[in-house]
């Protein structure tokens, strides 16, 4: 009777451990797929405001057409990602693109001074801030998810309803890890 009773027990705190753990990793699966939403709100934005960059660009630096094709380029092919890696890949690729745009951009002083091509530049730091902001977010919800899928003993659960680690969202690019060069 009281050994009946101890498994009863025993069976009813594994139950209500396995229900709980489940439902924390949907609601930390849920809180990423949010936080990689949130990102994407942010990168639309950023995809909306190259290409009018990039006409402005075009009416002054005519001969650049090649620096303006990859940033056309990386756009689409950031948009037209279709998993989490590729959307990170591409966006790495994006972000480089830019740079070097706004390094042709430099080359030419009218541009530089030209209205609508500082409010497109601003638009766009505003909303490179933002999308700094949206991954560290992502990073930080990525972050406690991976550790209930690998932690003792939620890994355990992990394994039975096939959860898995999701990606960082991390700079490939070797050029933007290494320390700035300032010189005067």
């Amino acid at each position: 009777m009281i050994f009946g009773i101890v498994i009863l027990v025993i069976v009813v705190i594994i139950a209500i451990w396995a229900i709980t753990g489940y439902n924390g990793f949907i609601k930390g699966k849920n809180s990423v797929e949010e936080s990689f939403s949130t990102m994407d709100v942010y990168l639309k934005k950023r995809y909306d405001l190259i290409p009018n960059l990039v006409e402005t660009v075009k009416g002054y630096a005519k001969h650049e057409s090649e620096t303006l094709e990859k940033v056309v380029a990386a756009r689409n092919m950031a948009q037209s990602a279709g998993t989490i890696e590729e959307k990170i890949a591409g966006e790495n690729a994006l972000t480089g693109t830019l740079k070097s745009l706004f390094a042709v951009a430099e080359s030419y002083p009218d541009l530089k001074a030209n209205a609508n091509f500082m409010d497109l530049q601003n638009q766009l730091k505003s909303v490179e801030n933002d999308i700094a902001n949206a991954r560290k977010y992502y990073n930080a919800v990525v972050k406690q998810f991976n550790n209930r899928c690998e932690m003792f003993p939620s890994n355990i659960l992990a394994g039975i309803f096939h959860f898995t680690r999701k990606p960082m969202f991390e700079v490939d690019a070797e050029e933007e890890r290494k320390n700035v060069k300032v010189e005067f």
